[in-house]
């Protein structure tokens, strides 16, 4: 089968996981009746302007090696979770190519709603959408996600640990050394 372009449901009707241009078509919006977007990127979609009637769950980070995407997790599944809890909203998760960013937060909200490993919850990811492919550094994230029972916050010792490894792993980045 080939990559399939716009968006894959995760869960029927509940939560899907798309890319840009999903999440830029009016039409691909309607079709699913999504509610609520989690944007995992910079760049701006038409559903931004508060007049499109969508409620946004912005996500501002890269694609990267160096990228810290954990931190804004916990937030992400709460806001994906309680749109989930109505009957009537439908989430779509979208970040540029819709590989990376928006399955990594996809992955940790079954994680956190099911209580699942990264691995089972990537499985399940990639069952939905087989092209995904979570850099890394983000697929790290996850596991540090599940060891910091779903929390990670500064406070948490296992997040200063990882979160003092990526500060490391961004000044060699800057300076231009490996």
């Amino acid at each position: 089968m080939g990559w399939r372009n716009h968006s894959d449901a995760v869960i029927e009707g509940k939560l899907y996981l798309g890319n840009l241009t999903t999440a830029s078509t009016p039409q691909s919006l309607h079709e699913r009746k999504i509610t609520h977007i989690v944007s995992c990127c910079f760049e701006p979609i038409p559903a931004h302007h508060p007049a499109s009637g969508y409620i946004i769950h912005k996500i501002p980070v890269n694609d990267t090696l160096t990228d810290n995407i954990l931190i804004h997790l916990p937030a992400a599944c709460q806001f994906i979770h309680a749109a989930m809890s109505d009957p009537q909203s439908v989430v779509l998760v979208h970040c540029v190519q819709g590989l990376s960013r928006s399955a990594t937060v996809v992955a940790a909200y079954l994680m956190w709603a099911r209580r699942m490993s990264a691995t089972d919850a990537l499985t399940v990811v990639r069952q939905a959408r087989e092209q995904v492919w979570v850099n890394p550094n983000f697929h790290e994230q996850l596991v540090v996600f599940e060891a910091c029972r779903y929390n990670p916050h500064p406070g948490d010792g296992i997040y200063i640990k990882w979160f003092n490894k990526l500060q490391e792993a961004q000044r060699r980045v800057a300076s231009g050394s490996k």
